[in-house]
């Protein structure tokens, strides 16, 4: 067996030295270049192989939760964001968050508890617009596309911007 491929099976209990200076040099984001695990690899010393057989497993145990793009909408130029709330039938809940967050301006889409009778809401979808009117047409688009199933909803506007972080080691 490979060296990538028994690593993945491992169990880790810990963390070794390794994979803490991975997560070091990912902290800031995966390197901007066309084979990020292989610039990852020169740097540690390790091979492409066992960079992503150690991301994997770190996946799998739920040490890291996901890895994905986290773009600065702002400097995108994307002013307004605004999370949207429905109130839709719980049956049909994850239908219809699939056909929401296919939608190339929701960037995000979850099904939450409502808490009633304050909280009616129990699927959000994060939303992006150059403007707030421009959300607004993003939202009446959604409450159209949903029809009936869209029983109430309202938008929460972002008023300030808060500093994304992936996982973070200290010293």
């Amino acid at each position: 067996m490979n060296t990538a491929r028994a690593l993945a099976l491992e169990t880790p209990a810990t963390l070794d030295a390794t994979d803490r200076r991975l997560i070091v040099e990912t902290q800031g984001g995966l390197p901007l270049v066309p084979r990020p695990y292989h610039a990852l690899a020169e740097r540690l010393g390790i091979t492409p192989e066992d960079v992503m057989a150690r991301m994997r497993r770190m996946l799998e145990h739920g040490i890291v939760r996901r890895i994905g793009a986290v773009p600065n909408h702002y400097a995108l130029g994307y002013a307004a964001n605004g999370m949207s709330v429905w109130d839709v039938p719980d049956p049909c809940v994850l239908e219809i968050g699939e056909w929401v967050g296919s939608l190339d301006f929701v960037s995000h889409c979850y099904q939450r508890p409502r808490i009633l009778p304050a909280w009616p809401y129990n699927l959000f979808a994060m939303l992006h617009g150059r403007s707030r009117e421009e959300v607004e047409e993003h939202v009446q688009m959604i409450a159209r596309i949903l029809g009936q199933y869209a029983r109430a909803h309202t938008v929460l506007y972002s008023t300030r911007i808060l500093k994304k972080t992936g996982l973070r080691l200290n010293g």
